[in-house]
Parts: C-alpha cells; structure tokens; sequence
C-alpha cells in the first residue's frame, strides 16, 4: 500500500535544493508539450544533483537511496522552448526513510507552478537488500531547516 503525503507532512516539507533544466526539443509529445516521463526525469535530476551535492550518492559499501514510491499531479502543460525550475522538499525524515515533495515552474511562464510530486525514498545496504539509517549529513541538514523554520517564527 502506498502512502500519500499528507497535510501536515507537507507542512513539515524543508527546501532543500533548487535547480534550473532546460526543456529540449526532444522531450515534447506528438501533442506538443513535455511528456508525462519527463517530468519524472526532472525530478529524478534534482532529487540525484541534491544527494551528490550532500555527499550522499552511493558509498563504497553500494548503500544508497532507493525510490519504493514515485507521484506526479500535472497542473499545465510544460512546453519548448522553456526551463523548468525544480524545487526539492523533503520531509517525513524517519530512521531508514524521507519523502521528497518536488514543484516544477516554468521560468518562461513567470514561475507558475505546472506539476508536483514526489517520492519516498529509502536507504538500503545493498548487501542484504534491507533498510538501513538514512546518512547522518541528510538527517543534519533536515534538522537544521527546522530549527531554522523555528526561529523565524519567534
């Protein structure tokens, strides 16, 4: 069974990273927008560029982040010529899980948001295929957007 983010995992979301891809020629549909894959595509490049970014790419032991959940809402229809502004949330943080909650904008049609997703992403050892803690730079760097979030609204 698949879980939904709910509300108040979504309040808890910490903007973690934020990137800029541009739309190819290529990635449009026989009806002349980006195809539903793509988006996917996006996601997955934000989601990978933040995990590298912390550190967290796969480690020597072959531990590393595994998708057991993937969602994506379209709002509008993504179009070349463009870019795609990909914002990367995560909450939820548990010990061998977090959820990453993404919103795609185009920069062409003045950020207005075109799609959200997400996926629930799980860290396992790949020796013995079962969860393991989620790396501790990941678990900081939450930590700290909260304590952040805390204290401007004091």
């Amino acid at each position: 069974m698949t879980e939904v983010i709910t509300e108040r995992k979504a309040a808890d979301k910490k903007l973690v990273y934020t990137v800029t891809i541009p739309i190819r020629w290529g990635d449009m549909d026989a009806l002349g927008h980006v195809n539903n894959t793509v988006y996917f595509r996006f996601m997955e490049q934000a989601r990978i560029e933040w995990l590298a970014m912390m550190g967290c790419l796969p480690d020597e032991n072959g531990n590393g982040a595994v998708i057991v959940n993937a969602h994506c809402t379209f709002k509008k229809p993504l179009k070349y010529p463009d870019q795609v502004e990909v914002c990367t949330y995560i909450a939820a943080l548990g010990r061998t899980s977090f959820e990453t909650i993404q919103e795609m904008r185009s920069v062409n049609g003045g950020y207005t948001l075109y799609a959200e997703g997400g996926a629930k992403v799980v860290w396992v050892d790949r020796q013995t295929e079962k969860a393991t803690a989620v790396p501790e730079a990941i678990r900081q760097k939450f930590n700290e957007l909260k304590q952040a979030g805390r204290r401007r609204r004091t």
